[in-house]
Formats: C-alpha cells, sequence, structure tokens
C-alpha cells in the first residue's frame, strides 16, 4: 500500500502553464480543499437524481458515495483519481425491483451486484482485461449504454408532465448554461440547471419545505437491511456489463490525460467499485460508479491529484450526517428531475453513440449493425419475458441479445466467410423504399 503522501507540485500555489499536477502532488492545502469541493459540486447533480428517482435516501446514497470512494482511493493504491458518485444504470432495475418486492429487495439487488462486480475485478487483476475486450467489443458496450438510457426515456416523461412550466425551465436553464459558460461553470449545467428550476418550483409553490423544518441537524443517514428476491436479480445482470465498460474507460481516460500507464490498476477498480457497490447494498445506498463529470473537473484545473478526492469523499461523508441537508434534496420536484432526465437520459443514449464513434465501429458490417438494431429496439419498447416467478425486462434482455447477436453472427460469420458483406439501406429488403422516404 502506497503512502498516503504527496509531493507539493511547484510552489504549491499554481499549475505553470503546459504542466499538470500528477496524482502523487498536490498543490497548498486550502487550493487543494477547493479544488476537492469542485469535485463534490460535479458529482452532486447526477449523484442524488438517482436517489430521488428510485425513492432512496438522498443521504444515505452520499454516505455510502463517501465511503466508497474513500475505499476506492485505498485499494487503487492512491494512484487513480476517481469519485464513486450513483449510477444511472441502476434506475430501472431498482424502479422495478421496488415496485415488485419493495426498497429492501431493490438493495438486495444491488449488493449481489457489487460482489458479482468485485468478483470481475479479481479476475482481471490475475487475468488481466484483455478478456473484457474480446467479450464486450465497443459494438456491445455501445448497444448496453445507448440501451439503457433510452429505456428510461418514459421515466423522463412521467415526471415532466406533472410540472411542464418547470420542467421547461430547468432543460432549457441547463441546454443555455453549457454553451453560454466556458470552464467549470459549463461543466456544472445540470447541477446549475436544477437550482434554477428548483427555483422556479418554489415560487410556484410546486416545494414542500415541511420535511425539512422536521429534520435534525445532525444524524446518522437511515439504513436498509436488503432481502433477496430471486425473481428480480435478472434486472441487475446488465448493470455489470456497464460498470465494467464505465470503470475500464475511466482508466484509460485518466491514464490518456496524465500521460501514465495505469493498466495494471484495472482489476483494483473494479474490485473497489464492486466493494463500494456492495457496501451500499448492505445498507440502502445506490449502487456506485466512476465520473465523467469529474473528468472534466480534472481537465479543468489540470489538477489530477488523489489529495483533492480525499477531500471530496471527506466533504460527502460530513454532507451525509445531516438529515435535514438530506431533507432539503429530497424536496426536488418532480418537474425539475423531469427537465434534468429529459437531458440526462437522452446523454446516456448518446455516450453510446459516442462510445462507436470513438471506436470507429463500421456499420456497413452487417454484424454490427445486426448488434445494435435488435437490442436497441428490445430495450426502448422494454420486451419482457416472464419465465416462472423471474422476469426479464427490456434492459436485461437488449443486453443479453447485444451479446448473442453478436459473437453468434461473428462466429458464423468467420465460418462462412461472409465477414465483408456490407449492409447499407439499399442493399436490404426494402431499404431503397425506407432510404426515400
Amino acid at each position: 500500500m502506497a503512502a498516503l503522501g504527496w509531493k507539493i507540485h511547484g510552489d504549491g500555489k499554481r499549475v505553470e502553464p503546459g504542466a499538470v499536477v500528477s496524482t502523487d502532488e498536490r498543490l497548498s492545502w486550502p487550493r487543494t480543499i477547493g479544488i476537492g469541493m469542485q469535485h463534490v459540486v460535479a458529482m452532486f447533480g447526477a449523484t442524488f437524481l438517482v436517489p430521488l428517482l428510485t425513492g432512496f435516501s438522498p443521504a444515505t446514497t452520499l454516505f455510502f458515495s463517501a465511503i466508497g470512494t474513500i475505499g476506492f482511493l485505498l485499494i487503487t493504491r492512491n494512484r487513480l483519481p476517481s469519485y464513486l458518485g450513483s449510477s444511472f444504470a441502476f434506475i430501472a432495475p431498482i424502479t422495478a425491483a421496488t415496485a415488485s418486492g419493495g426498497q429492501s429487495v431493490a438493495v438486495g439487488g444491488i449488493l449481489v451486484t457489487g460482489v458479482v462486480l468485485a468478483l470481475i475485478g479479481v479476475v482481471v487483476h490475475f487475468a488481466g482485461p484483455r478478456w473484457i475486450d474480446l467479450t464486450m467489443p465497443p459494438i456491445v458496450t455501445g448497444t448496453i449504454v445507448a440501451l439503457i438510457g433510452l429505456n428510461l426515456a418514459p421515466a423522463a416523461w412521467n415526471n415532466f408532465q406533472q410540472f411542464p412550466v418547470t420542467a421547461v425551465v430547468t432543460l432549457a436553464s441547463i441546454i443555455l448554461i453549457t454553451v453560454l459558460f466556458k470552464g467549470i461553470i459549463g461543466r456544472l449545467a445540470i447541477l446549475l440547471g436544477v437550482i434554477v428550476g428548483y427555483i422556479t418550483a418554489t415560487i410556484r409553490s410546486e416545494v414542500d419545505f415541511a420535511p425539512v423544518a422536521k429534520a435534525a441537524w445532525l444524524g446518522l443517514p437511515e439504513f436498509v437491511t436488503p432481502t433477496f428476491d430471486v425473481a428480480v436479480l435478472g434486472l441487475f445482470v446488465p448493470v455489470v456489463l456497464v460498470l465494467v465498460a464505465e470503470n475500464v474507460g475511466h482508466v484509460k481516460s485518466v491514464a490518456a490525460m496524465t500521460g501514465k500507464n495505469l493498466d495494471d490498476l484495472t482489476g483494483r477498480a473494479l474490485f473497489a467499485d464492486g466493494l463500494a457497490t456492495t457496501f451500499a447494498g448492505i445498507g440502502g445506498g445506490s449502487g456506485t460508479t466512476t465520473y465523467a463529470e469529474n473528468i472534466g473537473v480534472m481537465a479543468a484545473t489540470r489538477v489530477y491529484s488523489t489529495a483533492a478526492y480525499w477531500v471530496a469523499g471527506a466533504t460527502a461523508l460530513v454532507l451525509s450526517m445531516s438529515p435535514k441537508f438530506g431533507a432539503l434534496i429530497a424536496t426536488i420536484p418532480a418537474g425539475v428531475l423531469g427537465g434534468a432526465t429529459t437531458m440526462l437520459y437522452g446523454m446516456i443514449g448518446i455516450l453510446g453513440a459516442r462510445i462507436w464513434v470513438q471506436n470507429k465501429v463500421d456499420f456497413s458490417d452487417p454484424v454490427n449493425l445486426t448488434t445494435a438494431a435488435v437490442p436497441l429496439v428490445v430495450g426502448i419498447a422494454n420486451f419482457t419475458w416472464v419465465i416462472g416467478d423471474v422476469t426479464f425486462e427490456g434492459i436485461a434482455l437488449g443486453t443479453a441479445s447485444a451479446l448473442v447477436i453478436y459473437h453468434l453472427m461473428r462466429n458464423i460469420a468467420r465460418w462462412r466467410g461472409t465477414s465483408q458483406e456490407p449492409a447499407s439501406p439499399a442493399s436490404v429488403p426494402g431499404g431503397t423504399e425506407m432510404a426515400d422516404r
């Protein structure tokens, strides 16, 4: 275990032009604390939306997010800067599991997901990450990420239509802040848009402050004991694949920005996130993942010091110990959530497409085309398959179909020598007619 110490970067007051503050360096503590708090703000909007949308306690979620972040830093030997916030991949399975068996069943699903991810991390640590690339190439991971976001679209609409004026104001604010401001403010568009929407909702008397007045200033968050129902565990299986993709992508992104080879930390990162999600499942928090928002803060500040993430974890832990703070977050009304999730769920869908673009996925290859086409429809339409007491819905079925279709078609195509046959709209039955419309 590496010592928890950091070298002072330069004079500790600034980052020289063209330089970066590396993972094992830090600025002065006042500046490091300030940057660490920026990371808390950056993760804030997305991390709290998950418990608000699923009925979980925001304070409990923040508590396990903080514990998970500190554990992540320890397990990765203080070499990989990351904050572990709520994963949007859990929203659909948590909602479905809660509806069928209650919150404790959903918490049990989170716990099982964490254990599976931790086991994958152990395998990757000793066997290397190459098998992940072979099992889940970009066409598969991009499809899974996209269908998760698009599967959630009806949930965004349900919230949006409850208070449409507030929802429109929230969404418009996020859009405008994104393009009106540079640097860190632009990167916090979702959080700032939610604040504008919240103010609008308050003016329109859509916010109930009574629970805030009753809540104590200090106290432990509410914990939920997990229970297990095999009938809903299948809903959580696809989440493991998304968490693997997100963690591997995070390691690669940080490596590219810092110029360090961090491949040896991939297994540790997966194990750490799995352990954090397991702990969340033990006590009623949302499952965790690494955050792109915090990569944005690092890119804007050029500070990659893990010291800032220790500050972020400590700050989140302190905030989680205030029931009044958690109650205030819980007052965010449906209209604000509808506006924000219209953007966020769409962004998740487009992130899947971004994976395709960045990896130059060739859609003239019929294997790639079919691997994306069928699962997306399955996920968006929320196909459902009931086997006895077990129910598989759109995300689970879409994920399974992406994996099966890709590997089955790829192997048959290689056997038959048809891998290079292109598939364009004009080359499939009815394609010309569809293209002309």
